[in-house]
């Protein structure tokens, strides 16, 4: 099971590189008016609209690449083999753990009591 995790893993880091990669390379939107009155775009590789075709849909390919290794690796983590069946009630309804009372320790000696030493803590009156 750990092996398809760690391959997962590795999927999903070179996608998210990928995709980063990507969305670098791509041009805005405000690129586009210029490819139309004729600047340099219109010479590239892919053509004037061909490389924005094809960058987004990479870019889609790659995004939906990462998502669904980021659910199966969501899935994975939830059913490794050797982990104890967990509760599948709500939190709410597990008991709560009490809270020690003020002044006393976990070992169970109880410290000393301090008063307060002035009325700092007091809000005034008129």
């Amino acid at each position: 099971m750990h092996i398809w995790i760690n391959l997962v893993l590795v999927v999903q880091l070179l996608a998210a590189i990928a995709m980063i990669g990507l969305v670098l390379v791509q041009h805005g939107k405000g690129a586009d008016m210029g490819a139309s009155f004729g600047s340099g775009a219109s010479g590239s590789l892919f053509g004037a609209t061909g490389s924005a075709n094809f960058l987004s849909r990479s870019t889609a390919v790659c995004a939906a690449v990462f998502f669904t290794c980021t659910l199966t690796l969501a899935y994975m983590s939830n059913s490794v083999a050797g982990r104890a069946p967990t509760d599948s009630g709500s939190v709410l309804e597990r008991a709560a753990v009490p809270a020690s009372a003020p002044g006393v320790v976990a070992s169970g000696a109880a410290l000393p009591a301090v008063a307060p030493a002035s009325a700092a803590g007091t809000i005034p009156t008129k």
